[in-house]
């Protein structure tokens, strides 16, 4: 009697996915058409310590559509850059304030397009990622590790309510999913009249 030899692989693939560092110690809030701009999508990652990273979300255009970066700049407006954010001591000192909608860069495409990435949460500027400026395709690739935009530090007193306003995982994946039905919708009646 002969035994077929087992297949070392299919133990592996019934164990669970590990979870990624980002999903073990970060809750994920979306911000969906930032300052009403369609799609134009921004995920927060929040750590217990009240820390946010700010990054692209998975429906922004700039990951969707295939489109090419041409450059990125925190470069804000003349007087203001994001560069210049100097953060010293247990008390930040020097780091830039930001508001809600507060500018934090512009992530300039090739086919002509730009994009103003907002900071979605109150607070204070700790860093910004100057690795994407140098390889704007990270951006891309890894949005919510390596290609993150910045990391935001709320005020204490206000560590709680930073989230009001903010989506949910799955209420995003609510919006996501009922933009793709009305764009289907559109293109199914679009297709309807042609006939």
């Amino acid at each position: 009697m002969t035994t077929e030899p087992e297949d070392p692989v299919a133990p592996l693939a019934a164990e669970p996915a590990v979870p990624s560092l980002v999903d073990r110690y970060f809750t994920r809030w979306y911000k969906a058409d930032v300052k009403g701009k369609p799609c134009e999508d921004h995920c927060i990652l929040q750590h217990s310590n009240r820390i946010c990273v700010i990054t692209l979300a998975g429906s922004h255009p700039v990951l969707q559509s295939g489109k090419t970066i041409k450059s990125i700049s925190y470069q804000i407006s003349t007087n203001c850059s994001r560069l210049q954010n100097k953060v010293s001591g247990k008390f930040k000192r020097g780091a830039q304030f930001l508001t809600e909608l507060a500018p934090l860069c512009k992530i300039y495409c090739s086919d002509g397009e730009e994009y103003t990435i907002s900071s979605c949460v109150r607070g204070r500027l700790m860093e910004v990622n100057e690795n994407i400026l140098h390889k704007p395709s990270i951006l891309q690739e890894k949005p919510s590790t390596e290609g993150y935009i910045a990391v935001v530090l709320p005020k204490f007193e206000e560590s709680k309510s930073v989230t009001e306003g903010l989506l949910t995982q799955k209420e995003y994946e609510e919006v996501v999913l009922k933009r793709l039905k009305a764009t289907t919708a559109a293109s199914c009646g679009a297709r309807t009249e042609v006939e």
